[in-house]
């Protein structure tokens, strides 16, 4: 007889993925890491309802995350989750091609993040920051913490 917690996760597993907007994610991160303004850019969802499905998936167990400067990267935790989602592209459209994993791609001038926009004062030259409400450039930034 199958052990009865073995179908509760498995089921817990398969709501907690079921929503289009957390497959969307799930597929933008795939087996890299992406931040909330990158996944934001990939797939034109607005910030807070990606942080809500976000949270989903973290409680869910299905996606972790870390932090870096005021970035929060997430990854998908087992990347056998990404596998099931093919699966089920493939079942579920009776197609031989699974759905594409596009995972994290360069999104420079859609994604403010410091993977898609370096952050070095060569690079950044001219480009303003918000600092305390008041916009000043990098190099004039860099001049007074001198």
């Amino acid at each position: 007889m199958i052990d009865l917690s073995y179908i509760e996760n498995t089921a817990s597993l398969l709501r907690a993925i079921s929503q289009t907007a957390r497959l969307e994610i799930l597929l933008a991160i795939g087996t890299g890491e992406a931040c909330v303004c990158h996944l934001e850019a990939a797939i034109g969802q607005r910030q807070a309802y990606i942080s809500q499905q976000l949270m989903a998936l973290r409680d869910a167990g299905i996606v972790e995350s870390r932090r870096e400067g005021r970035n929060i990267y997430y990854h998908v935790s087992n990347p056998h989750v990404l596998d099931l989602i093919q699966a089920a592209s493939m079942i579920s459209n009776q197609q031989s091609e699974p759905i594409p994993i596009t995972g994290p791609r360069n999104l420079q001038g859609e994604c403010p993040c410091p993977k898609c926009e370096p952050q070095n004062p060569e690079e950044s030259a001219g480009k303003f920051i918000l600092v305390r409400d008041s916009h000043i450039s990098i190099e004039e930034k860099i001049s007074h913490d001198r």
